[in-house]
């Protein structure tokens, strides 16, 4: 099928007016200018289906509120359907391999891998599983790296959420932050954060199991990322590691040194959007505009993705096939996946038309040719 009258965002261009056809799910032809028997889509701007490399969304359709737990499966539904509504097609979710209050758990994450696999055949998403690993929890460690050995794990990113570090400076801004976001009581939250501090302060010896870790998914072909970095000396550890990417680094010197060891650096959607970090650490926007920030990733917000790609472009911060790039072209990159990402005749047809406004609005989305969110505003041909 055709679509065309359509705002095409291309790799290097735009294209002010063209058309797309799609067939047997992979883009087979893009022009310019309008064919007759095409879809009209009304002037939409047709960007590449959106990835998320990291989504923290599913814990929250689970457990929407302390202590209300909703069936796996439906809060798959329910998270599939933002994500689609929000023009994501290729998604990670990220699953934690790590003890602490709320839902984070191994066992959790046993369930939740399952129940991906089991339902993603039928989701409107590409699901896909990230894996976090909390170094301070090395009993998990063989769980996830079986899982890792049966392909049931896409991305593998390494972490320390121990005080004294990291996101977290100190004890008071790691307890402040657990007791609000999992609504678990201060004298919980602080029994793990000691026992995470006693296993972090033993320094190499604590990141052993994270470079077993490591060079498992590596052998596995599996990307491999860090998380929350704040030094140059973390970036060197976590390279000398294999790690690719540097997700969410907590200040500019880290980013820096990423960027300079050949590390992907991805920073979060929402921190861009609302200009700053929700917990003090470098903003996006700073790191956007220091040219350091390849990707987003929507963390906690997956609408942030798109909303942002727009806002960068209209405040003259990216030309829009560069703002677009980091919520798509650039994060299949670095997940390995080159059939997608880009409008180019021969990839995935995956594409989203998005009218766009103060706030930008998804109207349809592809997921390889097949129509998965569709709003009702362009009319669909019988």
């Amino acid at each position: 099928m055709w679509l065309t009258n359509l705002k095409l965002v291309l790799p290097e261009r735009m294209l002010g007016r063209g058309s797309l056809r799609l067939e047997e799910g992979l883009i087979a032809e893009v022009i310019e200018g309008d064919v007759p028997e095409g879809l009209d889509c009304k002037g939409l701007t047709a960007i590449p289906g959106v990835l998320d490399m990291h989504g923290d969304m599913l814990e929250r359709e689970l457990e929407p509120r302390p202590g209300t737990m909703f069936p796996v499966q439906l809060a798959l539904n329910e998270l599939d359907k933002r994500l689609v509504g929000n023009g994501v097609t290729t998604a990670y979710a990220a699953v934690s391999f790590a003890d602490g209050p709320g839902l984070r758990s191994e066992q959790r994450a046993l369930e939740l891998i399952g129940a991906i696999h089991q339902h993603r055949p039928r989701l409107l998403t590409d699901l896909k599983v990230h894996a976090r690993f909390e170094v301070t929890t090395p009993h998990a460690a063989p769980i996830l790296m079986e899982k890792v050995a049966e392909d049931e794990i896409h991305l593998v990113s390494l972490m320390d959420h121990s005080p004294g570090q990291g996101q977290f400076r100190d004890m008071e801004t790691y307890v402040k932050y657990y007791v609000k976001w999992l609504g678990s009581s201060s004298e919980q939250v602080e029994t793990i954060a000691r026992q995470r501090a006693e296993v972090a302060v033993q320094g190499p010896q604590a990141w052993q199991i994270g470079r077993e870790v490591a060079e498992v998914a590596r052998k596995q072909g599996i990307p491999l990322a860090s998380h929350d970095d704040d030094t140059a000396q973390k970036i060197d550890l976590m390279a000398d590691l294999g790690t690719s990417i540097s997700e969410f680094p907590v200040t500019l010197e880290a980013a820096c040194e990423a960027k300079k060891r050949g590390m992907w650096v991805v920073m979060g959607a929402p921190n861009a959007l609302r200009g700053g970090s929700h917990s003090g650490n470098l903003s996006a926007l700073e790191g956007i505009a220091a040219g350091v920030v390849d990707a987003l990733a929507a963390d906690y917000h997956p609408a942030s993705l798109i909303q942002c790609a727009f806002r960068l472009a209209n405040k003259g911060l990216l030309p829009l096939h560069e703002s677009v790039k980091l919520v798509s072209q650039n994060v299949a990159a670095m997940c390995g996946l080159s059939d997608r990402g880009r409008l180019e005749p021969g990839l995935r047809a995956d594409v989203v038309l998005v009218e766009e406004g103060e706030i930008p609005r998804v109207r349809a989305a592809f997921r390889q040719g097949q129509r998965v969110y569709w709003d009702g505003w362009l009319d669909y041909p019988n």
